[in-house]
């Protein structure tokens, strides 16, 4: 059977949209409700809510046009990688999709916030504040670097 590479390549898209949703989901629920949510306890981590007017640590804060840029400039790169590279490996799609749906999500509050609400306050490790688009992002980094290591060997 032959499958065509553009509708396969869709269902990557498919992942990113979904965890834009819940990403977009959860930030809308936190900044709702985050006076009831605040500090409680849920076992290995704990409601929090940060603007992060930054990008990661909250470095380059008050940059919003030169992170929305970047962010812009990312999220067409991914689409471009997902869309038109050949000889792709399934890795490496998901890594690009998990990379764009954190980018997108993220990029949507910098842009029409001018901030990104972080709301995941690890318990058992002194970490930054952060969001469902920051693990998309850091798990399809990781994985990207999983492709390298194993293709080394």
């Amino acid at each position: 059977m032959i499958i065509n590479i553009k509708s396969y390549r869709f269902y990557f898209f498919l992942i990113s949209i979904l965890i834009i949703l819940s990403d977009q989901l959860t930030k809308y629920i936190i900044n709702l409700n985050h006076t009831s949510l605040i500090n409680n306890d849920l076992i290995f981590f704990s409601i929090d809510y940060v603007k992060n007017y930054g990008a990661a640590f909250n470095i380059l804060s008050g940059s919003r046009i030169f992170l929305s840029t970047v962010s812009t400039i990312i999220t067409l790169y991914l689409i471009y990688l997902i869309l038109c590279k050949k000889n792709i490996s399934n890795l490496n799609l998901l890594s690009y999709s998990l990379i764009l749906a954190g980018t997108v999500g993220n990029g949507i509050d910098r842009i029409i916030k001018g901030y990104v609400i972080d709301f995941i306050n690890l318990n058992f490790i002194d970490f930054p504040v952060f969001n469902i688009a920051d693990i998309s992002i850091n798990v399809g980094l990781i994985l990207i670097i999983y492709g390298l290591i194993k293709n080394k060997k």
